[in-house]
């Protein structure tokens, strides 16, 4: 009988090719891991660098590199080769002969092992160390480039008479320093000793001596120079001072005070002398090799810390400054002031004491007829949905919201506007034209600006446009529409095409006659694609290998966009800039611009106080999540130094010297020369659309409410704090500030300015209106002008005013009629206007019928407040009517029949006012008719007849919406055609509403 023996298993143990098999494998896929590492680390930084060249700053990414690679050779070798050179030393000071002992034996265990491999592991604890050092310090590159190129600030602080420069550029640095050298001796001692220990050079448990003479000696010199660095960060501890937080009376403080002065930086200087003395006993111990000294001069140094570091200053803080703090620390509260006031740049700031009228009179607002036109009734947070509704024109267009505030010249005149840009959202793209081509090569881009007039609207309460529609047209003229770089943009899109190669890039939708409905982007933005090696590198990086399989809609005119961002474009190649939390767009020179303001910080500016950009900057808009809140981090100087630009179309970035006094942005132009422009660079057209930014204004109007206040007596009794009042259409949070354009007391016509509010700091009432000239082209742009109410006079701040509408019975039933079924009120932002002697407050009402997707708000009411009366109305003017006693006396520009006013004459009215057909005027008086017989049920307590009358009441309205609805679209089904140059005051009617 014959038997067979089946094959043995090649991975069993004990075949020979198996151990062969599992040896190779594990060192190939380490092989494979390493490869594909450096591919991806080599895939984004050659990426980083074609995008850099892009955008023409290969500069910045060149300076960026070099310098971050410099900083991690150099530190990361430094304690690399320290620790491996403390390792190397401590082996060669170990002692030839050991004596026997059971703790000897042991660790000639360890020896045994670790002998044969010393170098290797020496090396790789060194690389170890090497690598974090080496990043710790790359990452603090803009530090190292602040103190190489620093620039004076001309003013010297009043405690060490030094150039703020130091604080600024140069204390960050040496504190830097001191640090990594801290870490270099405490590594280096704990390689020491371990090695030390390993090799018999210090014994734990043997009797006699515990350590050879020559580790005592290694380890002496690395104690003492830990000390003497101790006696350095002494010296420089001093300094810091001038930025140290405190707590005086009950509030945060920012600087030197009485007792640093006179406690605590003496006892910093005396803490220098005995660290030094410290440390030159334990160099004194390579020779004496006795630890008696040196443990002297330790407790010394121990004891000195706790009596003259902490008990001395406690005792002077408690014995002489508490009794008389006001008197010991006038002096430095009012150094405090000084450079507060002067760090965030409002010691320039007007304070005009103003008596508020608190009484009405008709026609009391006749010297404010320029002003009133000026009262933006469109609320850019709550119309984003009704700009969606009449403007998206495809469920694949989208506006960011909120919405942004700008002006154009209309015929020569100023008018304020409600702006957004129609931007692409692959999110609306329906589900089953959704695959690779259409995402990244036909859906690429959005298209045009829409802009509506500041205080007009349709009779429905649509806004009034002044630039609409696809084809756009409009009030702008002709400009390039197509926005491939924007705040909703895709990740990324591919685009180009040969020339005469059909486009494929969606246009315009249904478009016709002169409309393409596809194009092929003509830009000079983008990454070119064309070649197998970038679309290797792009697939990789974006993860997505159809971009590497793709034959027919990637050729040698493609380019790739990515980082499209305006706000993220702005940010790489301006790293150093901290960047306004909402960019806003404005057509210039016939191309779409995205302007984002860019800020110079720091928070070691000497005396000047510290607060949270965070904090500052939040209001009830930044919780919206299209804005993009500040980081939660300190500062305490800051400048918008920097105008930014990135053009819609072919994503340019233009950065521009706005601010040619900051040394702060001189420093950085010295490191990356040639990035930003002078300001006699700038496009002309720009500065009718360069505005005061909002989050400077926030950061000043927060410090404003404190330091208002010049004398150090009244600041410190507090009694003249104010705070920025919550919104009262969003309980918690801060009321934002809001672009109007108003004219102040004194002043000979309105401004462009961007507005707030203070209410007292521990009351309702209203302590002050703040305004700040927010158009660059005046005279005065970034004057902040306050009002500060005379002590005597009572007026409601915001919340209270909210509540006293709130509760106005004429307000409620205007709303009644309008918010049954299932309508409801939104209210929109609350402005404050100083106007008739006193402050108007002016909040308009939406109302938004039903729910879902084809629900809008529209502006339906306007309520007022002025001295104490109320008034509601349809319109701003009916409205200011009632208040006043049936007369304003002034016309407040607006337009409800559709037509916006002649140019130049903001009081008058057009001559034929469109009005409502018979159907809808005929239900609208029906139900007029049944809510005055619901009322007149009601005060006789007849609940039936009420609620009958309601219930006619709402048919009507029902049939007049319908009719007037009906009426609209079929008024507004072709897009209109622009209006004629010979009758200029027209706007182009709303584009017709996507079925």
């Amino acid at each position: 009988m014959s038997s067979f023996s089946a094959p043995r298993d090649p991975s069993r143990r004990g075949f020979p090719g198996g151990n062969v098999r599992t040896r190779a494998l594990v060192p190939t896929i380490v092989v494979l891991v390493v490869l594909m590492a450096v591919f991806g680390i080599f895939t984004n930084f050659w990426t980083e660098r074609l995008w850099f060249g892009a955008v023409d700053y290969s500069g910045v990414f060149t300076t960026t590199l070099v310098t971050k690679i410099g900083m991690f050779a150099v530190f990361g070798v430094l304690l690399g080769a320290a620790v491996f050179a403390n390792l190397a030393l401590a082996y060669r000071l170990r002692p030839r002969y050991r004596a026997m002992s059971t703790e000897q034996q042991t660790l000639d265990r360890y020896r045994a092992v670790v002998d044969p491999h010393r170098k290797l592991i020496a090396g790789v604890a060194a690389l170890l160390f090497a690598l974090i050092a080496g990043s710790s310090a790359a990452g603090r590159w803009e530090t190292f480039l602040q103190w190489r190129n620093a620039t004076s600030f001309g003013t010297r602080d009043p405690q060490f008479n030094l150039d703020v420069s130091f604080f600024v550029f140069g204390y960050p640095w040496y504190r830097f320093l001191i640090g990594f050298g801290f870490s270099v001796i405490v590594l280096s001692l704990i390689a020491a000793l371990v090695a030390h220990y390993l090799y018999g050079g210090i014994r734990l448990q043997t009797q006699g001596q515990k350590a050879s003479a020559a580790a005592q000696a290694h380890v002496s010199v690395l104690l003492g120079l830990f000390v003497l660095l101790k006696a350095v960060a002494y010296w420089f501890d001093r300094y810091g001072l001038v930025t140290a937080g405190h707590r005086m009376s009950n509030q945060a403080f920012t600087g030197l005070t009485y007792t640093d002065a006179h406690a605590v930086l003496p006892a910093k200087t005396v803490l220098t002398v005995i660290a030094a003395i410290c440390a030159l006993l334990f160099f004194a111990n390579v020779v004496r090799r006795t630890w008696l000294l040196p443990g002297l001069g330790v407790g010394l140094l121990v004891l000195s810390t706790v009596l003259l570091g902490w008990a001395w200053p406690a005792i002077i803080q408690q014995v002489t400054v508490r009794p008389n703090e006001p008197v010991k620390e006038s002096k430095y509260i009012q150094r405090n002031i000084d450079a507060t006031r002067q760090a965030y740049g409002v010691n320039g700031t007007e304070v005009t004491e103003y008596t508020a009228k608190t009484s009405t009179t008709a026609g009391q607002l006749a010297d404010d007829a320029d002003t009133l036109p000026g009262v933006r009734l469109i609320d850019p947070a709550i119309v984003g949905e009704t700009f969606e509704q009449l403007q998206q024109v495809r469920g694949f267009y989208t506006f960011n919201k909120p919405l942004d505030v700008d002006r154009y010249k209309i015929n020569g005149e100023s008018r304020d506007a409600v702006v957004a840009v129609r931007e692409l959202s692959l999110a609306g793209v329906p589900a089953d034209q959704r695959n690779w081509n259409n995402d990244h090569t036909v859906y690429t881009h959005g298209y045009g600006l829409v802009g509506a007039y500041g205080n007009q609207r349709t009779p429905e309460g649509s806004p009034q446009w002044l630039q609409g529609g696809i084809p756009t047209q409009g009030e702008l003229g002709k400009y390039e529409p197509r926005i491939y770089f924007g705040e909703e943009s895709p990740p990324y899109s591919i685009v180009g095409a040969p020339k005469g190669a059909k486009p494929v890039e969606l246009d315009i939708p249904g478009g016709s006659g002169d409309a393409q409905t596809t194009n092929t982007y003509q830009g000079k933005g983008g990454v070119p694609i064309g070649s197998f090696g970038r679309r290797l590198l792009y697939a990789a990086k974006f993860q997505d290998f159809n971009i590497l399989l793709n034959q027919s809609r990637i050729n040698s005119a493609s380019k790739v966009l990515y980082d499209r961002d305006p706000r993220e474009r702005v940010q790489k190649v301006a790293p150093w800039l901290s960047l306004d939390s909402d960019p806003y767009p404005a057509v210039v020179g016939g191309r779409i611009k995205w302007i984002i303001d860019g800020y110079t910080m720091s928070a070691d500016y000497p005396l000047s106080q510290r607060l949270l950009l965070d904090d500052a900057t939040s209001t009830s808009l930044t919780r919206q999540p299209a804005i993009a809140g500040q980081p939660s981090e300190r500062l305490n100087y800051v400048r918008n130094s920097v105008k930014a630009t990135v053009d819609a179309y072919d994503g340019t970035v233009s950065l521009y010297q706005w601010d040619d006094k900051d040394p702060v942005l001189r420093t950085w132009m010295k490191a990356f020369p040639n990035t930003v422009q002078p300001k006699s660079k700038m496009p002309d057209a720009l500065l009718d659309h360069v505005r005061y930014p909002e989050d400077l204004m926030k950061i000043q109007r927060e410090i404003l409410a404190q330091y208002h206040v010049t004398d150090a007596g009244s600041f410190y009794q507090g009694t003249e704090r104010w705070r920025v009042p919550s919104d009262p259409t969003q309980q918690g949070a801060k009321q934002p500030a809001y672009y109007l354009s108003v004219r102040m007391p004194g002043e000979q016509s309105p401004a462009f300015s961007l507005t707030s509010t203070y209410i007292y700091f521990n009351r309702e009432n209203l302590a002050a209106f703040v305004a700040v000239d927010a158009d660059a082209r005046s005279k005065d742009y970034g004057k902040i002008r306050v009002l500060q109410l005379a002590d005597k006079t009572q007026i409601d701040g915001p919340s209270q005013i909210a509540n006293k509408l709130n509760s106005d019975t004429r307000v409620a039933d205007k709303l009644l009629p309008l918010t049954r079924g299932d309508s409801r009120a939104t209210k929109g932002n609350l402005l404050t206007l100083p106007v008739g002697g006193g402050l108007l407050y002016v909040q308009p009402v939406y109302v938004e019928s039903g729910s879902g997707d084809a629900s809008y708000p529209l502006l339906r009411l306007v309520l007022a407040s002025f001295g104490g009366q109320t008034g509601v109305g349809t319109t701003l003017q009916e409205a200011l009517n009632m208040v006043f006693q049936g007369d304003a006396g002034a016309d407040t520009g607006e337009n409800a029949g559709g037509q916006p006013n002649q140019p130049g004459q903001p009081g008058k009215r057009p001559n034929q006012p469109s009005q409502p057909s018979e159907t809808v005027a005929a239900a609208l008086a029906e139900a007029s008719k049944a809510f005055d017989e619901a009322q007149a049920a009601l005060q006789k307590g007849d609940l039936k007849g009420y609620a009958d009358a309601v219930a006619r009441a709402q048919e009507a309205v029902g049939r007049a919406a319908k009719a007037q609805a009906a009426e609209r679209d079929s008024a507004g089904k072709p897009t209109p055609k622009p209006t004629p140059k010979a009758t200029p005051t027209r706007t182009p009617t709303p584009a017709p509403r996507p079925g």
